[in-house]
């Protein structure tokens, strides 16, 4: 169980990080937990407010991220040469702690206790200023030794001397060139002569053009001074190494000093985050009592908007255990018992809480069964999850826990919900802890009402605007209001008394005042009818086609002649070249009446029926005959 995430602390947790500045700091707020030692923790709520007081009246303190200097230092222990770049973080951190030593030493003036940190921090001020002095921009100043001085300028003058040279033979042979300037070839300078002048310039060639027109030749008379320069080098970089070695040497010596005044930084910018989270929420200091008391006036969820939240009275302890929260749904039950238990965490971790006042007890647990827990992952559903971390909780309750329970015995039959809600009050009841519990059962209440140690509370709800107000009643049970809600809100009165009925009874039937008179209902839909498609009737089908029809059938795009009418399926009979198909008849387009084709009374049975059907019905029309007409196999389409 996750009690910081459940009731919101980690987030506070991710606010009091972002205000710290070092590593350190940030490590120790992410694994901080309640305190259990009230020395400590009277010590660490003291250091809050010392600290929020200092940054009042001098402003933010001169902290530094003190991340990778531990490395560092142990790089410099083991006999590593430290780099230019290293030893400028580690100047960056001694002139850190020497601005807070100076921030520090102004807070004296104030008789702030957390001053006299000072005089436990040594900024090094000679190992700083030896690194200041030798090392610029991350680098080994060209003045950090006169020997390095030295060597640089005949460097330089080394540089000049070659290049001069090259220019000399440049001015002189002119025309052999390719371009009007010389240039450097690893570390050597070169002059770029024209491929045909190659015999004409004495000296090495180094480098050639893509095209090979152009070749750069080091000339004779400078290649002496490159020797020189690559002594010269060899004689720097020794000289930056000997600077190096030294000023590593001079960290390694401090070390263990530096450590401390790191230590001593971490542990302010921890104190010191406190304090900014305290302004942020603009929190007041807590005071702590050993009599299971938790009283708190005015008290914000430190999460919600300060300007929209409305504050909360509450008050547990002595003789009071526990209290039944009751109320409307929406009526911030879930957000009351939330704020008092992170005030009560907050302030157990020393930090200030988000109260006009506050008088807080410490506890030695914070149990909590709040929202559906269902896990789909165990397969657990809304009632086994709650189950299964209230019996959490009540294994881990004692008399100097704390515990917050949302909807008890929510997520199943009513009545057994309301047996098992009030034997788990009856379970913390006996552990002799402090208690939070909201519920909609009746019988919840009418058993706090009855029980020692046990009250009610209630929501408060306006009726006229039909919201709730925040406010929390102790000694008071509160109702639901569904009813009274769905009066207000135009609930027939005849509904209403089925409900009322259902719920109550006929005597609470008998004394409800309805809101307003009875009106019958009104049908909103009256008049509004569904506007069904019409079916078109087998009569209209029939007179679509008539046989003797010329037809397109499709999709083939086939010409044929309707032999039989349209039946009250919408199919139709349609005689094509070797065969007749029955067919519908959204798939057959008229081509040529039928009218047009052939004379009136025309006989169709000439182009339909065989020559033997058409002798046999001829004699069915003068005389008996016991002959059959042959009917043809019929094919049928979709």
């Amino acid at each position: 169980m996750d009690i910081e995430k459940i009731i919101e602390f980690d987030k506070i947790k991710e606010m009091w990080m972002n205000l710290a500045v070092t590593e350190g700091a940030k490590e120790k707020i992410r694994k901080m937990s309640y305190c259990l030692e009230e020395t400590k923790l009277r010590k660490m709520m003291r250091d809050t407010t010392q600290g929020k007081n200092l940054m009042e009246k001098l402003g933010t303190p001169p902290l530094q991220n003190t991340g990778e200097i531990h490395e560092i230092l142990n790089a410099a222990e083991l006999g590593s040469c430290l780099t230019p770049s290293q030893l400028g973080q580690v100047e960056r951190v001694l002139a850190s702690i020497r601005r807070l030593k100076l921030y520090l030493e102004r807070g004296k003036d104030f008789g702030n206790s957390l001053a006299y940190y000072e005089e436990n921090l040594d900024s090094l001020e000679s190992l700083r200023e030896e690194i200041s002095r030798q090392i610029r921009n991350e680098e080994v100043d060209d003045y950090a030794s006169k020997d390095l001085a030295r060597i640089r300028k005949e460097i330089v003058k080394c540089r000049e001397e070659m290049k001069g040279k090259a220019e000399q033979v440049m001015r002189t042979h002119k025309a052999c060139m390719a371009d009007n300037f010389c240039t450097f070839r690893g570390g050597r300078v070169c002059v770029p002569v024209k491929k045909e002048f190659k015999l004409k310039i004495p000296g090495s060639v180094l480098d050639k053009s893509s095209t090979g027109n152009t070749l750069f030749i080091e000339p004779a008379g400078a290649a002496k001074y490159y020797e020189e320069l690559q002594s010269l080098k060899i004689g720097e970089e020794n000289e930056v190494y000997r600077i190096l070695y030294t000023l590593t040497d001079m960290v390694s010596s401090a070390a263990e000093r530096l450590r401390e005044d790191i230590f001593y930084m971490e542990k302010l910018d921890f104190i010191f985050s406190k304090g900014k989270l305290s302004m942020d929420l603009e929190g007041v200091e807590p005071s702590f009592n050993t009599e299971r008391k938790i009283a708190l006036i005015s008290a914000r969820h430190p999460l919600m908007d300060k300007n929209i939240n409305i504050p909360l009275q509450f008050e547990i302890g002595v003789d009071t255990r526990g209290i039944v929260i009751t109320g409307p749904n929406t009526g911030g039950k879930t957000v009351a018992i939330k704020t008092v238990m992170l005030n009560c965490m907050m302030a157990q971790c020393g930090l200030h809480v988000t109260c006009r006042e506050a008088d807080i007890c410490m506890n030695s647990s914070y149990l909590c069964d709040i929202g559906d827990g269902q896990n789909i992952s165990e397969n657990l559903s809304t009632f086994s999850a709650h189950i299964k971390n209230v019996l959490e909780v009540l294994r881990e309750a004692d008399k100097e826990s704390f515990v917050i329970m949302d909807e008890l015995g929510s997520g199943t039959d009513p009545a057994e919900g309301m047996g098992i809600a009030i034997v788990i009050l009856e379970e913390l009841k006996k552990r002799g802890g402090l208690f939070l519990v909201t519920t909609h059962y009746p019988e919840v209440k009418e058993y706090a009402k009855k029980q020692g140690e046990i009250v009610n509370a209630r929501m408060t709800f306006d009726k006229e605007t039909l919201r709730p107000t925040y406010q929390m009643v102790i000694g008071e049970a509160g109702e639901s209001c569904a009813l009274y809600i769905a009066d207000r809100l135009g609930m027939p009165n005849e509904m209403l008394r089925t409900a009322v009925r259902a719920a109550y009874g006929e005597d609470a039937l008998r004394a409800w005042n309805f809101q307003k008179e009875e009106k019958k209902p009104e049908n909103k839909t009256a008049g509004k009818i569904i506007r069904r498609k019409e079916k078109k009737r087998g009569k209209e089908l029939e007179e679509k086609y008539h046989i003797g029809d010329s037809v397109m059938v499709y999709p083939e795009k086939k010409i044929g002649i309707v032999c039989q009418g349209i039946n009250e399926k919408g199919v139709l009979r349609v005689q094509l070249p070797g065969k007749k198909i029955w067919i519908n008849h959204k798939r057959v387009k008229l081509h040529v009446k039928a009218s047009e084709l052939y004379p009136e009374d025309y006989d169709f049975s000439i182009i339909f029926d065989t020559v033997e059907n058409r002798k046999i019905r001829h004699n069915m029309d003068r005389k008996y005959t016991e002959e059959l007409i042959v009917m043809e196999e019929e094919n049928r389409e979709a």
